[in-house]
Parts: C-alpha cells; structure tokens; sequence
C-alpha cells in the first residue's frame, strides 16, 4: 500500500503573514478576513441560489429573514475588519512604495439585475442595494481566491502590490458595501 503524504497548499492568509511586518497583526487580520470571506460566500450563495430558482428557505418571509441575517454576518464582520485592516496597512506602508492592486475589477457574471430575482423570490429591498453588496462581496472573495492562486504558485505580489489591492479593497468593502449591507439589515 502506497503512502499518500499531504501536501500543504498555501493560501491568501500565508501570504498576509509572509508579507507582514508585525506577525500579532497579521494574525488578526487573517482571523477577520476569514469571518469576511465566509459571511460573504454565504450572502453570495444565498442569492445565487435564488438567481437559479431555487427558493430557500420555503417562505417569501423566510427568504426575508435569510437575507437579513446573512447581511447582518458580512456587515458584522466587515465591521471588525477596519481597525486589523487599517493597522496591517500601516505597517505595510513603511515597504510600500507605488504599487497596483493584484486583483481585478468586478466580471460580467458579477453584474446582475437581482430586481427580478428578489421579486421572484418575494424578497423586498432595494434590488440596487443588493446588487452593489453582492457585486463587492464577490469582488472579495475572488480577490482571495486570487491571492490563494499567486501562493501556489509563488507568485506572492510584492508589498507594495499587497498594500494596494487592500488599500482597494479596503475602500470598496468599508466605504459602499457596508453602507449597502446596513441598509439590508433593516430592510
């Protein structure tokens, strides 16, 4: 019987914590970042599943619920993700001279009209809302995905590159999706 070693497979969080000056903020961030990027496949999923036709939970005021809460976990962890992001970015700086981001803008699939889909699925709120949190939250999770991709293969972007595209991210993530996402939460 042959014996299968496993191969450890680095990703996005290696990278921070290789590029990181100080390892306790890196740590924090990848631990935030992580919450992140769980909340917003989950949130992204939600409606994809939906965009497929597929209505879960049951209910119009279930979907609702669903919704609601699933914007409550992105906005909850986006929301502690500013002050490990911002320290990380600070320290970062120091190496950071004019970098450009790693990671791309929003693809075609990402543009959405999700106005007929939530009102196929009975879910009321602002459609544009939706589509901007889903198009950002999508944008972060391919960014990781991608950042992931450049460990595997050793291409891991230089600090200045890394500063950039979380700089980006940064902006895009705490400025309009987490104005999106709070909207969601009350709607």
């Amino acid at each position: 019987m042959a014996h299968h070693r496993l191969r450890y497979v680095p990703t996005w969080a290696d990278v921070l914590e290789e590029c990181a000056t100080e390892q306790a903020t890196a740590l924090r961030l990848v631990a935030q970042l992580g919450a992140c990027e769980a909340a917003a496949l989950a949130f992204c999923r939600q409606l994809e599943q939906w965009a497929r036709g597929e209505p879960k939970p049951a209910t119009p005021g279930g979907r609702q619920a669903a919704l609601r809460r699933a914007a409550e976990r992105v906005e909850t962890a986006l929301s502690g993700l500013q002050d490990p992001l911002d320290r990380y970015l600070l320290e970062l700086e120091a190496d950071a001279l004019e970098g450009r981001s790693w990671y791309g803008g929003p693809g075609v699939a990402e543009l959405l009209d999700w106005e007929p889909i939530l009102d196929r699925a009975g879910v009321r709120v602002p459609a544009d809302r939706v589509a901007q949190a889903y198009l950002e939250l999508a944008v972060l999770v391919r960014a990781l995905e991608g950042l992931s991709d450049a460990a595997r293969i050793e291409l891991v972007p230089d600090p200045s590159s890394l500063w950039a595209g979380l700089f980006d991210l940064r902006e895009n993530l705490l400025g309009g999706a987490l104005d999106d996402l709070r909207v969601l939460t009350v709607a």
